[in-house]
């Protein structure tokens, strides 16, 4: 395979709450990037440069922060009632993201998926996503789609009939899993939206069901999402197919949940990535000489 040349990076979902572990321990680990909650950073609004100095404590930096209508269980892209109020909280996210100089505003769609979305409901989402993205450009952000299973935005047509839909400020954020999970083939996903993917959450999956979701510890089965190389995500697909658009952005590696703990979950993927990629996966970002990162 030829040389990946994106940027790896590590989401802190798998530490939970443990906010400052997550980034010793993905830093000790060698990576220089994380994508942390965005309830922590939002502790840091009216003090960014306390949150600087965490960032640079740990030789890190922030690729983005997860958005969109994930600010409550009654949120929905597809309700026209809501739509400023999800403006305004997004445009709010984007400027802490400029804040911390990063560009990425990952917007995850909210409802529960129990239903298929209608044209209508796919209409006033694409406008509501549309205005959203129009606001946060203008800030340097770029906003990217992030389909998500058991949501309003996880189906195939739906992404399809979104996209026929979406000015050019919107971009796409797939997850591997995510897409999967949902009956698609990651890499033909990839290639088909080559030109909008700006960011990507790299994860794997298991065979098991929804309803089987979690750890057994009587059949020690892997979670529903597991570590990469653990589950059914046909990896040497999806890098070549971000090869193949030239992508050179931001992968994020994300685990929710692990039958290990956190560190060695990123352990395990990280051991992963450097077979399938021949190479030092948690120091896939250039530095200055002196061991910063340097993008």
């Amino acid at each position: 395979m030829s040389a990946f040349k994106g940027k790896i990076a590590v989401h802190a979902i798998t530490w939970g709450e443990n906010h400052l572990q997550a980034m010793k321990d993905i830093s000790e680990l060698g990576y220089r990037a994380i994508e942390p909650w965005a309830s922590f950073v939002y502790r840091y609004e009216d003090n960014i440069e306390a949150y600087h100095e965490l960032l640079d404590q740990h030789n890190l930096l922030l690729t983005g922060l997860y958005g969109g209508a994930s600010f409550g269980t009654d949120k929905r892209f597809g309700n026209v009632r809501v739509r400023q109020e999800l403006i305004d909280e997004n445009v709010r996210l984007a400027k802490l993201i400029a804040k911390c100089n990063a560009e990425i505003l990952v917007l995850g769609p909210g409802g529960t998926g129990e239903l298929p979305s209608t044209i209508e409901e796919l209409k006033i989402m694409a406008d509501t996503i549309n205005e959203t993205a129009k606001a946060t450009y203008q800030l340097g952000i770029k906003s990217a789609l992030h389909p998500h299973l058991w949501t309003e935005i996880q189906h195939e047509k739906d992404i399809d009939a979104l996209m026929e839909l979406f000015v050019p400020e919107v971009f796409f954020a797939p997850d591997t899993a995510q897409l999967l999970g949902a009956g698609m083939d990651p890499a033909a996903v990839i290639r088909r939206y080559r030109d909008r993917v700006a960011y990507l959450h790299l994860k794997d999956l298991t065979i098991q069901t929804r309803n089987t979701e979690g750890i057994d510890a009587v059949s020690n089965q892997q979670p529903f999402f597991c570590e990469l190389g653990l589950g059914s995500v046909d990896f040497d697909s999806v890098f070549k197919a971000l090869n193949d658009i030239h992508y050179e952005g931001w992968v994020t590696v994300e685990v929710d949940q692990s039958r290990h703990t956190p560190r060695q979950s990123l352990e395990i993927c990280r051991q992963y990535l450097e077979e399938k990629l021949q190479t030092n996966a948690s120091a896939w970002i250039p530095d200055d000489g002196e061991g910063r990162p340097n993008l």
